[in-house]
């Protein structure tokens, strides 16, 4: 086939159908790339969920064992009474702290994803806040008892949440500002932006904080 009949077949009437068609493969191919995102997050939601589960379980454990030890039979290479029980005090500010910071992360994904569908946020926006205030709360007053890297990563994955929090509550601002020329950009943006503190930063940060809390665990019993 020569050139002009090749530029004849697509200036012809089969080329708007061939743009169609080409439309019509790319939104195809997007809704599957965001198909795979959406389920591939659940995947890693469902796996972080899991890893949780086990870490509290965990902390269960070494507290019942804690509790069974004093009758137990004393050993030659036993921990001192003082190191036993700065053991015990740092195990339990673990287990008042994880399970508020489990719920920020919980109560503020469920926030983020009902703004994102445009549904009513207003009861889990309050819902978060006050999970963000309690977990800030409760570090604050076991500080004291807690390991410096649990400290640093519990106060790092506390402020992530709460920036992902602004951020969407920004963006629900903007919602009512829709006649704003910048206001599609700037709600892409927020939105990019409560990802990437939620879905990247924090939950980084639980696994860390979950593995931390394991090895002082194990370490100290």
């Amino acid at each position: 086939m020569d050139t002009d009949a090749l530029w004849h077949l697509f200036s012809s009437v089969n080329l708007p159908l061939l743009l169609a068609a080409g439309a019509l493969l790319l939104s195809l191919i997007c809704l599957g790339l965001i198909s795979g995102a959406r389920n591939r997050s659940q995947d890693q939601s469902a796996s972080l969920r899991e890893k949780c589960d086990t870490l509290w379980r965990e902390l269960d454990d070494i507290r019942v064992a804690q509790f069974n030890r004093p009758g137990d039979a004393g050993n030659a290479g036993a921990a001192s009474p003082c190191e036993e029980g700065r053991y015990r005090t740092e195990m339990e500010a673990y287990s008042q702290i994880w399970p508020q910071v489990w719920q920020l992360y919980e109560r503020l994904g469920l926030f983020l994803r009902a703004v994102e569908a445009g549904e009513a946020a207003g009861e889990l926006r309050l819902e978060s806040r006050n999970a963000a205030l309690e977990a800030r709360g409760l570090l604050n007053r076991n500080r004291p008892f807690c390991s410096e890297s649990v400290d640093e990563l519990v106060t790092r994955l506390i402020d992530a949440e709460i920036k992902a929090h602004l951020a969407a509550c920004q963006y629900l601002d903007l919602l009512k500002d829709a006649s704003s020329a910048s206001s599609s950009h700037d709600r892409r943006v927020l939105q990019d932006k409560c990802h990437s503190l939620h879905e990247g930063e924090a939950r980084e940060l639980m696994n860390q904080l979950a593995s931390s809390i394991r090895q002082r665990a194990i370490r100290g019993n």
